[in-house]
C-alpha cells in the first residue's frame, strides 16, 4: 500500500472522477444468495433503513453500491487498500439529492469534496463521482 495514497497533501488541488455502473440483477442475486448479510456487509444501517422504504429495494442498493464502487475509483484506492464498503455512506437531502457523508476519515477527503450523481433504470445502476479536492 502507498503510504501517500490517503494523505491529505496528496490529493490536495486535484479533481479527480470516478464512474460505475452495477447489474442490479447481479445485486439481487447477492441478496437472494446472502440475505441481511450481504446488506449488512456493503451498506450501513442508515443505508439500508432508506432502501427498504423504496419500491424497488435493490434498485436503491445497487445504486450505493455504484456509489461506493465509483467514489473508491476517484480516490484512487479501488476497494482494496484501505478504503472499505463502510469509508462512506450515501445520504440524501430533502429533495432526495444524493451525497456521501464520509464515515472513515482516514483518507483524507470530506464529504462536501465529493459530487455524486446515481441514476437506475431497467436492469442497471450507475454511479458518478466528482472529487473537487
Amino acid at each position: 500500500m502507498n503510504p501517500d495514497l490517503f494523505n491529505k497533501g496528496a490529493m490536495a488541488d486535484r479533481r479527480e472522477v470516478g464512474v460505475d455502473i452495477v447489474d442490479i440483477r447481479r445485486i439481487r442475486l447477492s441478496y437472494e444468495r446472502y440475505g441481511e448479510q450481504f446488506l449488512e456487509r456493503v451498506l450501513t444501517e442508515r443505508e439500508i433503513g432508506y432502501c427498504r422504504k423504496k419500491k424497488d429495494m435493490m434498485s436503491s442498493v445497487a445504486a450505493r453500491f455504484a456509489a461506493k464502487e465509483a467514489v473508491s475509483k476517484a480516490i484512487g484506492s479501488g476497494m482494496s487498500r484501505g478504503f472499505s464498503w463502510k469509508s462512506v455512506e450515501v445520504v440524501n437531502d430533502e429533495h432526495g439529492k444524493p451525497s456521501f457523508r464520509v464515515l472513515d476519515k482516514a483518507f483524507g477527503v470530506a464529504g462536501e469534496n465529493i459530487r455524486l450523481s446515481l441514476s437506475h433504470s431497467g436492469d442497471y445502476a450507475v454511479a458518478f463521482v466528482f472529487l473537487d479536492l
